[in-house]
């Protein structure tokens, strides 16, 4: 260990620059290098933890943010057809110079297969395209000179204005068509940003459906489960355990028998439309029809996420000391008083951290109500796996799970504003 050698000024003063080690270097500079390995262990340490969450979540995060606005087939594709429109003025069908640049991509693209990611991507913005460009591709051996009269005779909607306006619309590496289809808007054949169509405006619908729906499982979640919580953190410690091990118990069991078992019990000859059957409540021609609806998703949902409302709630009331009731009622408060006003803003960080933890959770869910949701209970994460797995249409499903990322940090600032972060509890 290094020793410090004090040396005095003449004055009698000490000054910190003059001590040195016993090997004679600046305890300044001796302090600062032991800082510096200090931290570049404590790094050591962390580092592989921080590559962990570099690679298994920001990495995807931003992949999935980046192809949200990628656009590289187009120019890729149809290279020669993006530098001749750069000129064009849009106002009228361009000349054989643009028609040319067209036809040498297509037969370049159908030689190297490459000419469908393109005729894809433009049909993403308007159907028919595709069977346009491929129609065009597979005849792509005829077409000779002059191109712009072999062109039209193939197809005459290569005459069409808008199919250019399209084509020069989307011939950049980056696009925001992904982000308006995402909130039902599109452009207009003139390039203005307009609503869709009535009957393809689903994604804004959607996005209110899921977080209403969201807000709902929560508020029943916290209803049915701060009773619960009370009962765990009020109970002796024996009976408490037993109740404990049953809100557990459906916790560790696999998502998919808890889902599959609501479809048991809430389809119309299932086991709750019999028991309202049999009780004579409902008649057998009067079955409620209780699941692949919303009613399904919400009632499967507030089950399946209940243990993370009980739990942080359970964790915060265990630390209330009774001595607050007590003392509240010897000042003369009824009980529904002292509780309301004692006892319940004490658990408002239990309160925050399992109803944020609930929201979250139901705004992502995906199986429960792809399963027992039907058409009117399904949740925007249904849709962004409908496009990553069979409409293949990438860009669009970033875009929307981008959207639904955002909303979530939105939310989460607003939570931190109103309540403060600092009042959320977990454990």
């Amino acid at each position: 260990m290094a020793q410090a050698d004090i040396t005095q000024s003449g004055d009698g003063d000490t000054r910190l620059d003059k001590l040195t080690t016993a090997d004679g270097t600046p305890l300044k500079a001796s302090i600062r290098r032991a800082m510096r390995r200090n931290k570049l262990i404590a790094f050591g340490l962390a580092a592989p933890l921080l590559f962990f969450i570099f690679f298994s979540f920001l990495m995807p995060i931003f992949d999935m943010a980046s192809r949200s606005v990628e656009n590289h087939q187009i120019p890729e594709a149809l290279p020669r057809t993006v530098a001749a429109l750069e000129t064009w003025d849009g106002e009228s069908v361009p000349g054989e110079a643009a028609f040319e640049a067209l036809a040498l991509d297509i037969q370049e693209g159908q030689r190297s297969r490459t000419i469908g990611q393109a005729a894809t991507r433009l049909n993403y913005q308007d159907a028919g395209m595709r069977s346009l460009i491929m129609g065009t591709a597979r005849r792509s051996d005829q077409l000779e000179p002059p191109y712009k009269e072999a062109l039209i005779e193939i197809n005459d909607d290569w005459g069409d204005l808008d199919v250019w306006r399209l084509i020069e619309r989307e011939s950049g590496y980056y696009t925001t068509s992904y982000y308006l289809n995402a909130i039902d808007l599109t452009y207009s054949d003139t390039g203005e940003i307009v609503a869709q169509p009535e009957y393809r405006q689903i994604y804004v619908m959607l996005f209110i459906r899921t977080l209403w729906m969201s807000a709902l499982i929560t508020g029943l979640a916290l209803l049915l489960g701060f009773p619960v919580a009370h009962l765990l953190a009020t109970l002796p410690a024996r009976h408490a355990n037993l109740l404990m091990i049953l809100v557990l118990l459906p916790f560790w069991t696999s998502l998919l028998v808890r889902t599959t078992t609501w479809i048991v019990v809430l389809q119309t000859e299932g086991v709750l439309n019999d028991m309202m059957v049999w009780l004579g409540i409902l008649s057998d021609e009067g079955r409620l029809q209780m699941i692949y609806n919303q009613t399904g998703t919400i009632v499967a949902m507030t089950q399946i996420l209940l243990p993370f409302m009980i739990l942080p709630l359970y964790s915060v009331m265990k630390g209330i000391s009774p001595s607050y009731m007590r003392a509240a009622k010897s000042l003369g408060a009824r009980p529904p008083v002292a509780f309301w006003r004692v006892y319940v803003p004490q658990t408002i960080p239990g309160m925050g951290a399992g109803g944020i933890l609930v929201f979250i959770l139901a705004i992502g869910y995906y199986i429960t109500p792809a399963l027992v949701g039907g058409q009117s209970g399904q949740l925007i994460s249904n849709y962004i796996a409908y496009h990553m797995q069979q409409s293949l249409n990438w860009g669009l499903a970033a875009a929307i799970g981008t959207i639904l990322l955002f909303g979530v940090l939105l939310l989460y600032a607003g939570y931190n504003r109103i309540v403060g972060i600092d009042n959320m509890k977990l454990g």
